[in-house]
């Protein structure tokens, strides 16, 4: 646990916020509307809840924020560091996002790579990697649950979840939405949204979103100009709710995604060497290689809700399908060519891919109505995955295939699980949980072409386990809420493919404890609401992922522990009634605890670490990777009103301390600190019904290197560049 006296003087840190609250004090005589910000409901315990009464750490994320932050045509990647304690990156671009919460996640890139941040949509769980960069468009919105959550959420929670909800038919009315964005390189973005009351019965709701961005970066090896860089997405959902009475409803939801363009773009020695500067002559919009640069990728999916009310209890099922039919994605990994930039020892050019993936799930749950002082839920879950992965390497010359790897994996597992709630006074609520888990694995290579595998071709894991977690929740008065919770989490067994000289490797199942304790209030008669946690966890036998090194490897390994503590603050609020402010920062240490574990260097960067006899490098001692200590982020509205409608401008910043990107430290592997800020104007009128607005993200054009190759020369790629863009949008 953290001491006490190292807890409250992170909270007097946190507490340079409160000011805001001084300022709002002081508007209250003055101000002639007192406008109150909206009750947010979350369901972070599976049922609906004001967030104020919610154990756990959680952000919400809806409305105006979230289309400001995608107008532009951005990934899921726009997340990483717009909440406390959450970062996301990917060394495939749109493709395979990594999710951190707490500085608590995995690097693995591999096909079957597992993640202790779970990414749910629309209570059905994407576990593979591809799947989790599902587009976010037409939602009602975004939870990030901080800590383990593996007593309702079950499948490899032990960081934490982040929660999407779609919008969802009703049967009330014809009404819907359409926007259209056009930006830098002409990168378009259109989505729209229908509701569509059928008869007294059925209801459909249709969403869709399509996304370009033209070439842009020149090859001057092949002397292509505007030949990379570029994408085509397009995603749909449809779904129709049937309620034929007020005891019974049913929804389907069918959705599926489609996407093409470049893979990211790894460049060849853009760091200097002893520093993590970029190289003088850096132009984010040239490129040599002669490598092929490609990505495409199709997924579907499907899910059913059925909802039974029966007065005391209500019955849920939830039965999903999620499928990845194709993805491919081929890169330049040296990032040159023979002749540079720099000193490349040797040329490498990969590509891999997914195909077949096919991931069922089913949940029963049985959901308690008691008028009275005790509610329980408690429900079972069925989770199976299949597909096949594999690998290639190509000549550079040629652009032939050299050698083919290709394995298949079957995931099969079963959980039930039980949670109660328990009033012991009308101020005072205990909640506490358990899940049982068993997870089954096996593993094979398929097909070897011109690669000698070491070791065996299959390997079988299984695992058995149970978590709980239990909490209190202490209402200080109507407005302010205290909270505890202690929590344990698991991850199962996960499992990489061989390659020319490393054998399948397996990483042993993981386990989490974590302790929390937070504060959530609302002021100034609900003008503001603020949030403070404290927390501390360790896990044990944490699964971590080694990549490159000396070679183009990928191997698992496991720590003997690793620890972590920190705090997260939240505020927001109207200083006036036409200006709105919101503040969020967090607080991460994390540490590997393991005098053991050492792993190969980079090939040209400068270790800092501790360099055994055997010439491998020591982690003990060293932070995660891409765990960033420090994560702010803020926000400021102002509304001028007009005789036909609104004036606005908004802004938005976020920044995050420096991270490193492997497990071992070096001067030129390690990230600095980044800080993006985004800017938009606009006009809104007819009751808001219509808007036009001018924007633009990272409006400093602050460009730095985000991520590295490590096992051939200082390779690096870099973050998204400065973008302008208007967007009109309208509702109905």
């Amino acid at each position: 646990m953290i001491k006490l006296s190292k807890m409250h003087k992170r909270l007097l840190a946190l507490s340079a916020v409160l000011p805001i609250g001084s300022a709002l004090a002081q508007t209250d005589a003055a101000s002639t509307t007192q406008p109150q910000l909206e009750t947010v409901t979350v369901t972070a315990q599976r049922r609906a809840e004001n967030i104020k009464d919610v154990p756990v750490s959680v952000t919400m994320l809806s409305g105006e924020k979230l289309d400001v932050l995608l107008s532009g045509g951005q990934d899921i990647r726009f997340l990483a560091g717009k909440v406390p304690s959450l970062n996301v990156e990917s060394s495939n671009g749109r493709t395979f996002p990594r999710f951190y919460i707490r500085g608590y996640g995995n690097t693995d890139f591999s096909t079957f790579a597992s993640q202790p941040v779970s990414l749910i949509y629309d209570d059905v769980v994407q576990e593979n990697g591809i799947l989790k960069g599902f587009p976010v468009f037409d939602v009602a919105g975004v939870e990030v649950l901080r800590g383990p959550q593996g007593t309702l959420f079950g499948r490899n929670t032990p960081a934490g979840v982040v929660k999407f909800d779609s919008a969802k038919p009703n049967l009330d009315k014809i009404e819907g939405y359409y926007s259209a964005s056009l930006a830098t390189h002409k990168t378009s973005s259109v989505e729209a949204a229908a509701n569509i009351p059928l008869s007294s019965e059925w209801a459909m709701r249709v969403s869709t979103l399509r996304q370009h961005r033209d070439d842009f970066v020149d090859n001057t090896f092949t002397k292509q100009n505007d030949s990379l860089e570029g994408y085509n997405e397009h995603a749909e959902r449809v779904q129709f709710l049937y309620k034929p009475s007020t005891t019974f409803n049913a929804l389907f939801n069918v959705h599926s995604r489609t996407t093409d363009g470049s893979a990211r773009l790894f460049r060849a020695n853009i760091i200097k060497k002893g520093t993590n500067d970029l190289v003088d002559d850096y132009d984010f919009t040239k490129i040599s290689t002669n490598g092929l640069n490609m990505q495409n990728l199709r997924t579907n999916g499907a899910n059913v809700r059925l909802t039974w009310d029966l007065g005391s209890v209500k019955l849920f099922s939830i039965t999903g399908y999620e499928g990845v039919d194709n993805y491919y994605s081929r890169g330049d990994i040296d990032g040159g060519t023979p002749s540079g930039p720099g000193f490349i020892p040797f040329q490498v050019q990969t590509g891999g891919g997914l195909s077949g993936l096919k991931q069922y799930t089913q949940e029963f749950r049985v959901e308690s109505k008691n008028p009275g002082p005790l509610n329980w839920q408690t429900g079972v879950y069925y989770f199976k995955e299949s597909g096949d992965g594999y690998s290639d390497n190509f000549d550079s010359n040629t652009q032939l295939q050299t050698s083919h790897l290709a394995s298949h994996q079957n995931n099969e597992a079963y959980a039930v699980f039980g949670s109660v709630s328990y009033d012991v006074s009308s101020d005072f609520t205990v909640r506490g949980g358990v899940r049982y888990t068993h997870d089954q694995k096996d593993f094979r290579t398929v097909s070897a072409v011109n690669v000698v595998q070491v070791g065996a071709t299959s390997v079988d894991e299984s695992k058995n386990k149970a978590n709980w977690d239990l909490s209190g929740t202490y209402k200080l008065n109507k407005d302010v809420s205290a909270y505890a919770r202690v929590a344990t989490g698991f991850r199962a067994p996960s499992i990489a493919a061989a390659s020319a000289s490393v054998p399948i490797t397996v990483a042993d199942a993981e386990t989490i404890t974590s302790y929390e304790a937070g504060i959530k209030a609302d002021l100034f008669n609900r003008r503001a609401r603020a949030s403070l946690s404290v927390f501390d966890f360790e896990v044990k036998n944490q699964q971590l992922t080694v990549v490159g090194g000396n070679s183009n490897v990928t191997k698992l390994i496991n720590a003997a522990k690793s620890k972590g503590r920190g705090l997260e603050g939240e505020i927001e609020g109207f200083i006036t009634p036409d200006f709105k402010t919101t503040l969020s920062g967090s607080y991460n240490f994390t540490k590997i605890e393991d005098p053991n574990l050492y792993v190969a260097k980079c090939a040209q960067c400068t270790i800092t670490d501790p360099i055994g006899a055997n010439g491998l490098v020591s982690i003990n001692g060293n932070p995660l990777p891409q765990a960033a200590k420090w994560i702010f982020n803020a926000t400021a509205r102002y509304n001028w009103p007009l005789a036909n409608g609104n004036l606005f401008v908004l802004t938005d910043w976020s920044y995050r301390s420096k991270v490193n990107f492997f497990l071992y430290e070096a001067k030129e592997f390690t990230g600095k600190a980044l800080t993006e800020g985004g800017l938009r104007t606009g006009y809104n009128w007819d009751g808001g019904k219509y808007e036009v607005a001018a924007f633009v993200r990272n409006i400093t054009d602050k460009q730095q290197v985000i991520g590295a190759i490590d096992f051939n020369n200082l390779t690096g790629f870099v973050n998204e560049p400065r973008q302008f863009g208007v967007q009109f949008r309208g509702n109905f």
